[in-house]
């Protein structure tokens, strides 16, 4: 069986670690706090691939994350594992 050149949205956050829980995941996207290729998005299913840029909320309310998907996992490893998954193009952009 060949390997997906796609992976969950939902999924793929819960394995690059944004959220503790998938279903916390799912709900920051219902929510339309998620961006793929700078199109809001509230369907978790949404599908990324390699290269896919995804804006994501910050920490502060004024924050914004932008990372660009640099691979795709088959599971949840270590934070060390997570942070293949993606290249950090800006984590301030709200800030001036």
């Amino acid at each position: 069986m060949s390997e997906r050149d796609y992976e969950r949205l939902d999924l793929w956050l819960w394995h690059a670690r944004v959220c503790r829980h998938r279903q916390d995941c799912a709900a920051l996207i219902e929510k339309g706090a998620v961006r793929i290729n700078r199109q809001v998005t509230r369907k978790p299913h949404s599908k990324i691939r390699t290269g896919d840029v995804l804006g994501l909320p910050g920490r502060q309310r004024d924050e914004v994350r932008i990372w660009r998907v640099t691979a795709l996992a088959s599971r949840r490893g270590s934070a060390t594992e997570a942070a293949l998954l993606y290249e950090v193009i800006t984590e301030n952009q709200g800030e001036s």
